[in-house]
């Protein structure tokens, strides 16, 4: 059965930094393409970043470049996100997911999700 556990978030003022963490299990994580999405209240899911199975390749939403690194650990099974400069418009549910379809790791039709963690941005 796969697991995807996300943790690490909480409440933070304008500017502050947060690392979320994800950590995997049932799946051969080298394998798979990670990425971490959120959903803010009233709003789509919306991508945040990705990161290639092996670490090579990483992706960004405009939104967060700069600001946020996605990196990975294959030998632990997790994937990391650490946030920076965080702004009051970053407050969502976060959300870790997992694909090894090799399609765009921007897309949202990932194979498994996790139930994610609620980060707050207070201004």
């Amino acid at each position: 059965q796969v697991q995807l556990v996300e943790s690490g978030g909480g409440l933070v003022q304008a500017g502050g930094s947060l690392r979320l963490s994800c950590a995997a299990s049932g799946l051969a994580f080298s394998t798979y393409a990670m990425g971490w999405f959120r959903q803010a209240p009233g709003k789509e899911r919306e991508f945040v970043a990705a990161i290639s199975w092996s670490g090579t390749y990483t992706y960004y939403a405009d939104s967060v470049k700069g600001r946020f690194t996605i990196s990975r650990d294959n030998a632990k099974n997790t994937v990391s996100l650490q946030m920076n400069s965080l702004k009051p418009e970053d407050t969502a549910v976060y959300y870790c997911a997992a694909r090894r379809d090799g399609r765009d790791p921007t897309r949202s039709d990932y194979h498994y999700w996790g139930r994610g963690t609620q980060v707050t941005v207070s201004s």
